[in-house]
């Protein structure tokens, strides 16, 4: 998602992502990228109406007047889409520089390595949901990460 993709009409919505902890982001954007269960959405302004659960995962918005994408971690939750926005109800949701990168690694390889070596099913599964976390943990760190370095120039 680039701004170039933005709606040309300047159409907006307002995005709100809440976690049972707080409110992380309540604002107009122009679109919001999010991992349902069946892919990734896609959500402009007028989106028909919409509730399904999302995935851990990277939610990317574009907020009115920066021009530039933001990004969210959720675990896991469920996105509302209505005709004046959208809802993001997360399991757990953080910003970036929330995230603690050296424990996601450690997640990352506990779980690859469970999914490996366990001969449990239950094991390997709950290994997985946690592999996901892990990693989009990561990505929303890695993006952010790029975003800096644009930034500054590199």
């Amino acid at each position: 998602m680039t701004v170039s993709s933005m709606p040309r009409n300047g159409a907006t919505m307002i995005l709100d992502i809440v976690s049972a902890e707080e409110r992380l982001y309540s604002g107009e954007v122009h679109q919001v990228c999010i991992m349902g269960v069946n892919g990734e959405l896609g959500v402009f302004p007028r989106h028909s109406a919409l509730l399904t659960p999302i995935l851990p995962g990277v939610v990317r918005f574009i907020p009115v007047g920066s021009g530039e994408e933001e990004y969210l971690y959720v675990s896991g939750g469920m996105l509302e889409v209505q005709p004046g926005g959208v809802i993001v109800l997360a399991d757990t949701a953080m910003r970036c520089e929330d995230i603690d990168e050296e424990a996601a690694h450690e997640a990352k390889c506990r779980a690859e390595d469970i999914m490996q070596n366990s001969v449990l099913y239950t094991d390997r599964d709950e290994a997985h949901a946690v592999l996901l976390q892990a990693m989009a943990q990561l990505a929303v760190v890695e993006k952010a990460r790029k975003k800096r370095g644009k930034r500054n120039g590199g």
